[in-house]
């Protein structure tokens, strides 16, 4: 019998009205899609959880894998009654979104994936941010890595905190795996749901060649390169993705 999503603490940012949108967050943790849920509430009905366990908020033990977050997200929509959602996933946050289009797909309008991690792809690893410095990390997510890097040090306690949080909970849903499911890429060829994956031309955590091997895997998908960006497009370049999503979201409705 399956838990209602009512019974797993879901931190839940809600803002907007209009058609449903999920926004799933990426190893960041939710500060870092918080200037866009807020654009996107413009002319949505956007719903941006908190995955249990980032930015210090709970996180059940048996809450473990990437697999059990799409089963809770795929809950929580069939408990609210939502039908044509559009789910929009960063990073970690869109391996979760394509767990949760081969589990919902009859209540999914499309699904955008945003530098997402989550297949394998020989010779194309994710990297590994957990070995790596705060300013090594920046220069692999941003193009222009100068221009967005902030010293850590410079944070405030409750920030840290939360970053340690983030990084804590990210270890916990994929490390064990690198970041990669072998049986995903695979399992995508019955996916059925619209898609578009979007990539950063310049991202180093996950390169444009495995995002062109995630799209190759989803039938029928659509794959759009946003050039001087890097594994955060919506930070470094939020025009450039808010208009590849519209342009998609243009081609649902036809």
């Amino acid at each position: 019998m399956n838990t209602p999503a009512s019974s797993i603490p879901l931190a839940l940012l809600e803002r907007g009205d209009g058609p449903h949108v999920l926004v799933l967050h990426g190893g960041a943790g939710p500060l870092s899609v918080a200037a866009f849920v807020e654009t996107m509430s413009a002319r949505a009905h956007v719903v941006a959880p908190t995955h249990p366990g980032f930015a210090g908020t709970e996180r059940p033990e048996a809450l473990d894998s990437i697999g059990k977050l799409a089963d809770a997200y795929a809950r929580l929509i069939e408990d609210r009654g939502w039908r044509d959602v559009l789910v929009i996933g960063f990073s970690i946050g869109g391996w979760i979104a394509a767990e949760l289009a081969l589990r919902a797909a009859e209540r999914l309008r499309g699904v955008v994936l945003v530098d997402a991690a989550g297949i394998e792809v020989a010779g194309e690893p994710v990297a590994d941010v957990f070995s790596m410095s705060p300013r090594e990390l920046s220069t692999l997510s941003y193009a222009d890595a100068d221009r967005f890097f902030v010293d850590p040090a410079t944070f405030p306690p409750e920030r840290l905190a939360a970053m340690a949080a983030n990084f804590r909970a990210l270890a916990v849903y994929g490390r064990a795996l690198n970041m990669a499911d072998p049986t995903l890429a695979p399992r995508l060829a019955k996916a059925t749901t619209p898609a578009l994956l979007v990539w950063g031309a310049n991202d180093g955590v996950t390169t444009p060649a495995y995002g062109r091997r995630f799209a190759q895997a989803w039938p029928g998908s659509r794959f759009e390169l946003i050039e001087r960006c890097g594994h955060l497009p919506q930070i470094e370049q939020p025009q450039a993705l808010m208009a590849a999503i519209e342009s998609f979201e243009e081609a649902l409705r036809r």
